[in-house]
């Protein structure tokens, strides 16, 4: 009796119940359950709307910077999913924010003081792909300018890339960096 209830519970537990719920969430969610993954216009896969990557490298100036990330050797390492684990009053901690401050204020041409908490400060998770609206807008006269393109075209994208709180009272807004680079890329 023993035997016949552990087969059956491993069949029921171990490949019916995971194959209806695979099944629901492919039929209900296919985008959520595939990992919403983000395509460019040519149909190609260029990242997940839920995982942040670095933009940054020589043409980082044309495109709007993620916050940054504490996962991994170089950041943004989904294997090493974390943040930095060191405390507010951490030296090295301290000194990585004035740092980062300092070098995100000269790139975007605003005082130190001007600068978002999250453009400095990793998030929880390391993989963050939202920052908020502020640091968005605050990169608008850099990206406009490395593209060539009016500000107020760039402050459209990021106005149309925004998003509210969830019900209306979740959280922050936040703005989309990956489809907002998208966007961008479209603009020209």
């Amino acid at each position: 009796m023993a035997i016949r209830l552990t087969l059956l519970s491993t069949v029921v537990l171990g490949v019916a119940y995971p194959l209806a719920v695979w099944g629901v969430g492919q039929a209900a969610f296919h985008d959520q359950a595939s990992g919403s993954m983000v395509t460019d216009p040519s149909g190609k896969v260029v990242g997940s709307s839920l995982i942040g990557q670095s933009f940054d490298g020589s043409s980082s100036a044309r495109w709007f910077q993620s916050r940054p990330s504490a996962a991994g050797e170089k950041g943004y390492d989904a294997n090493a999913s974390s943040g930095s684990n060191l405390g507010p009053n951490n030296p090295d901690l301290v000194k990585s924010i004035e740092e980062r401050r300092a070098a995100v204020a000269e790139a975007d041409g605003v005082s130190a003081a001007d600068v978002p908490a999250d453009a400095v400060t990793a998030s929880g998770s390391g993989l963050d792909p939202d920052i908020s609206p502020e640091y968005a807008r605050q990169q608008v006269s850099r990206v406009a300018e490395a593209r060539g393109l009016s500000e107020s075209a760039v402050r459209r994208l990021v106005d149309e890339h925004t998003e509210s709180r969830q019900l209306g009272f979740l959280g922050e807004p936040v703005v989309n960096v990956l489809e907002l680079n998208l966007a961008l890329a479209a603009a020209r």
